[in-house]
C-alpha cells in the first residue's frame, strides 16, 4: 500500500520561499514519476510540476516556471517542491501525488493529504 506524506507548508510573505517535501511508502518509488497539485479555495485541483522517475525530466504549469523547482531523492524516497518568490496566488492547499508510470506525466493514481501554503500580501 503506498502512502504519500507532505511536509513543510505553512504562512509565509509574498516573495518569500517555502521548501515542500513529499515522503512515499513502498519500495518502488524510485519506479515512478511524481506530481505535485494544488488547490484554492473555490478553485478546481491543478497541476503544478511532475518529475520522471530519474529526475532528469520536469514539467511545470506556466504560472510557476522560473519559481518552482521540483526535486527527489530516491534514495529517501522524497520529492521536493522548492518554491521561490510565493505570491498571493500561490496560497492553496499542495498535494503529492504518484504517478502510474515511469514518466513524468499522468495519470496519477496515489495521492497525499495535501499541506496548506498562505502568501500573505
Amino acid at each position: 500500500q503506498v502512502q504519500l506524506v507532505e511536509f513543510g507548508g505553512g504562512l509565509v510573505q509574498a516573495g518569500g520561499s517555502l521548501r515542500l517535501a513529499c515522503a512515499a511508502s513502498g519500495r518502488t518509488f524510485s519506479s515512478y514519476g511524481m506530481g505535485w497539485f494544488r488547490q484554492a479555495p473555490g478553485k478546481e485541483r491543478e497541476f503544478v510540476a511532475s518529475i520522471d522517475w530519474s529526475g532528469a525530466i520536469t514539467y511545470y504549469t506556466d504560472s510557476v516556471k522560473g519559481r518552482f523547482t521540483i526535486s527527489r531523492d530516491n534514495a529517501k524516497a522524497t520529492v521536493y517542491l522548492q518554491m521561490n518568490s510565493l505570491k498571493p496566488e500561490d496560497t492553496a492547499v499542495y498535494y503529492c501525488a504518484r504517478g502510474s508510470t515511469g514518466r513524468g506525466q499522468g495519470p496519477y493514481e496515489h495521492w497525499g493529504q495535501g499541506t496548506q501554503v498562505t502568501v500573505s500580501s
